[in-house]
C-alpha cells in the first residue's frame, strides 16, 4: 500500500459514495483515504464513512471549515502518510486500473516524480473524448511553462500521480475562483521529473453553468486576485513571459463568457488584456474573431434581429 487518496467534501452525500466505489478496486494500492469534509451539512462524512466500511476502503474524515477546496486539499497534504498522494474531487469517478497504470510508470529508472494519465470529461451529461496527455518533456521547467501558456493538455485532478517529496511544502492557492489547480501543478512541475500514461485514468464531472459563473461574479477584483497568485510563480523561477501569455488566456476565456452572457462591455474589456498579452497565432485569430463579434452585436442588437424576423 503506497497511495494517500485526498478527497476534498462540500455537501457530496449524493455522490461521494459513487467516488469511493470507483476506488474499490484499487483497495490493495491505496493506503489511505483522506475525506476532508468541509463544512457539509448533508451527512457527508456519515455517507462516506458507511461506503468505505462495505468497501474495505481505510478511510479517515478530517474536518474543515474553509470552503475551498484547495485550502481542503492543503489540510490532507498535511497529514498525509503514504510516498505518492493522489487527488480526485468528490463528485468524479476513477476508472478501474487507473492507480495501477500510474504506479507501474513509477517503477522505471529513473522514476518520475509525476505520472499524468489519460481523462474523459463528462459535461453536462455528456461525454467527450478522452484526453491524452502529449507535449510533456523531461525538462520540469520547460514543462511549467509550457503548461502555463496551454501549449500541453492540462491536468485534471484526479489524473496524475505525485510523489509526496516532490510537493514537499508546495500548496494550492486558496481563495481564488479559477486557475488555483494551474498554480499548484506549476509549481510542482517546475522541479519534477515527469512520465505519461495513456491509459484513462478518470472522469472529470463538469457543470458548463456552474463553470462559467466562476468569471461573472465579480469578475474585475477576481481576475485582479488571481493575477496577485499567478505573478507570485516569479519566486518560483517561472519567467515573465509566461505568466502573460498565461493572463492572456485567462482573459480570453472570461471575454468569452461574458460575450455569450450578453455583457458585452465587460467582454470587451478582457478581450483588450488578452489581446495585449503574448499570443499563439491561434489566440490572435480568436481575438479578431471576437473583436468584429463585438462590433457586430453592437451595431446590430439582437433585439433588433428578433423584431426583423418576427
Amino acid at each position: 500500500m503506497t497511495v494517500s487518496v485526498i478527497i476534498p467534501a462540500h455537501n457530496a452525500a449524493a455522490t461521494v459514495g459513487r467516488t469511493l466505489a470507483s476506488l474499490a478496486s484499487e483497495a490493495d494500492v491505496i493506503g489511505e483515504v483522506l475525506l476532508v469534509d468541509d463544512s457539509s451539512s448533508d451527512g457527508t462524512a456519515a455517507v462516506a464513512l458507511q461506503a468505505a466500511g462495505r468497501l474495505g476502503l481505510p478511510l479517515r474524515v478530517l474536518r474543515s471549515i474553509c470552503r475551498d477546496a484547495g485550502g481542503s486539499r492543503n489540510l490532507a497534504l498535511e497529514q498525509a502518510r503514504f510516498p505518492w498522494i493522489y487527488m480526485i474531487d468528490a463528485d468524479d469517478l476513477h476508472l478501474e486500473g487507473g492507480l495501477r497504470a500510474l504506479l507501474s510508470k513509477t517503477r522505471t529508472q529513473p522514476g518520475p516524480d509525476i505520472v499524468v494519465g489519460a481523462y474523459r470529461r463528462r459535461t453536462d451529461g455528456v461525454d467527450r473524448q478522452f484526453k491524452m496527455p502529449g507535449g510533456y518533456t523531461a525538462a520540469g521547467l520547460a514543462n511549467a511553462c509550457a503548461y502555463l501558456e496551454g501549449r500541453i493538455r492540462s491536468i485534471a485532478v484526479g489524473s496524475a500521480l505525485v510523489a509526496r517529496h516532490a510537493i514537499g511544502e508546495t500548496r494550492f492557492p486558496t481563495g481564488l475562483p479559477y486557475d488555483e489547480d494551474t498554480l499548484f501543478w506549476v509549481s510542482v512541475m517546475r522541479r519534477a521529473s515527469l512520465a505519461v500514461a495513456s491509459q484513462p485514468i478518470m472522469i472529470y464531472f463538469v457543470s458548463s453553468e456552474r463553470s462559467d459563473d466562476r468569471f461573472t461574479v465579480k469578475p474585475v477584483s477576481r481576475f485582479l486576485e488571481w493575477r496577485l497568485a499567478l505573478r507570485g510563480l516569479t519566486d518560483c523561477g517561472i519567467p515573465k513571459s509566461s505568466l502573460k501569455v498565461r493572463e492572456g488566456l485567462v482573459a480570453l476565456k472570461i471575454a468569452r463568457v461574458h460575450y455569450a452572457q450578453g455583457d458585452l462591455e465587460m467582454a470587451e474589456k478582457f478581450l483588450t488584456v488578452a489581446e495585449v498579452a503574448p499570443r499563439a497565432a491561434a489566440d490572435v485569430w480568436r481575438c479578431m474573431r471576437y473583436r468584429l463579434k463585438i462590433a457586430a452585436r453592437r451595431r446590430f442588437p439582437l433585439h433588433r434581429i428578433q423584431l426583423q424576423s418576427a
